[in-house]
């Protein structure tokens, strides 16, 4: 049932950090993320900004993502950023997790994001990525509702 995760279905900020292993550096780096999620719009549209702060790496990255044909059950997903463009792919929901999917074989990339629930409200996610030049991105890590200042 959507309606018991936060995260996504409720505007608000979100805060996250965990281990990120990137196929080209040996060892794993520190990352922080930031969420800012708005408000469903008229159309059913959810629209959702992350920024990734990789320890050792200055640049900032952003991803857009934007959630639409939302279902009990189901929800497709648009994910934009400068380094991939525009890509779509199927979510998932169930009463413990948010999760979905990329698999574009034409474009060289798949890959699938997984937000389990905790009993404390936060979530532990898993997100796995890869291109078809061996480039290949695992990331671990925990994410919160961000309280008010």
């Amino acid at each position: 049932m959507i309606k018991k995760h936060a995260f996504i279905f409720k505007p608000g900020v979100w805060l996250g950090e965990g281990k990120i292993k990137l196929s080209m550096v040996q060892e794993k780096l520190s990352f922080h993320t930031k969420w800012k999620i708005m408000p469903q719009d008229d159309t059913g549209y959810i629209e959702c900004l992350q920024e990734i702060h990789i320890s050792g790496i200055s640049d900032v990255m952003i991803n857009q993502f934007i959630l639409y044909d939302i279902l009990q059950k189901d929800f497709c997903i648009e994910l934009e950023n400068q380094t991939m463009g525009k890509v779509v792919g199927k979510g998932l929901l169930n009463p413990q997790r948010i999760a979905w999917e990329f698999r574009l074989g034409h474009l060289g990339f798949e890959g699938f994001e997984c937000y389990e629930l905790q009993e404390d409200e936060t979530y532990l996610m898993h997100a796995e990525y890869a291109t078809n030049d061996d480039f290949r991105t695992e990331i671990h890590g925990k994410i919160w509702k961000k309280t008010e200042e």
